[in-house]
């Protein structure tokens, strides 16, 4: 089996401004991984990296898992496409053919529970949560074996977006597809991640690794939050996001840390 995305001492800067900083991470297949940090940490630069949009300057990212599929804040879906053609773009680019890459578009779309109609109508004619769930359909639809998410759920409901990781767990359940999940969410990184890692900014460094129990798709809400307030009193964590009070390592919890 492939040892899936390796990130090994990354550092990069924009300029004279080091951005990240001594960076290793690992998602294996079948495993979502969930950065978590406060704006400007880094977490975006990291994905571009890992995506290939940013070329390392020091360090190494191997990523043997292929394809690949990015989700990124926005839906990004393209304005003169119907919604089936978005879904579809991935499979046009690889040389399918319409009726092929179509029926598979369908197939995925109502998979996610978009409606039948949605698919005839362009992007400005669907809600916001109709648009991330074209977003999301596009990228699972790819089959990939990596999935990169930055923060693509953010801008929803709380039900929407427990719609849709409901949606995403389910999915990832049926293959051995790799996540690695943007975030500055605990309660979403606790609700998807297998291993939940903090980053802290000024330069962007992991400095927390947290394991939440049991398979996602098994945790209630109770344990989510019992495990993000768990996240939250670490010391770290509470330094990185800048909340009051230094904080205590947790005594005991449902989750547990990994030394760093």
């Amino acid at each position: 089996m492939s040892a899936g995305l390796q990130v090994r001492a990354l550092r990069h800067a924009y300029g004279p401004t080091v951005v990240l900083d001594g960076v290793d991470l690992a998602v294996p297949p079948g495993r979502t991984v969930a950065l978590v940090g406060p704006s400007g940490c880094g977490k975006t630069t990291l994905l571009h990296l890992c995506a290939g949009l940013l070329a390392p300057q020091q360090g190494e990212i191997a990523q043997p898992l292929e394809p690949a599929a990015v989700m990124f804040q926005q839906p990004r879906l393209l304005p003169w496409m119907n919604t089936l053609d978005n879904i579809a773009l991935g499979l046009k680019a690889r040389g399918m053919g319409r009726q092929a890459r179509h029926q598979r578009a369908r197939d995925m779309a109502l998979a996610l529970d978009l409606p039948d109609q949605a698919l005839a109508q362009y992007p400005a004619e669907l809600s916001g949560g109709m648009q991330s769930r074209a977003a999301l359909a596009r990228a699972l639809v790819l089959q990939p074996a990596l999935l990169l998410m930055d923060e693509p759920f953010a801008a929803l409901d709380v039900g929407l977006r427990y719609q849709l990781h409901q949606l995403l767990l389910a999915r990832q359940a049926q293959t051995a597809m790799a996540v690695l999940l943007i975030t500055h969410d605990l309660m979403e990184a606790v609700r998807l991640a297998d291993d939940v890692l903090v980053m802290a900014p000024a330069p962007g460094r992991i400095v927390a690794h947290y394991l939440p129990p049991g398979a996602a798709l098994a945790r209630d809400d109770a344990l989510v939050h019992q495990c993000a307030a768990e996240l939250q009193q670490h010391p770290a964590v509470r330094t990185a996001f800048s909340l009051p009070g230094a904080g205590q390592m947790p005594a005991s919890g449902p989750g547990a840390w990994h030394a760093l």
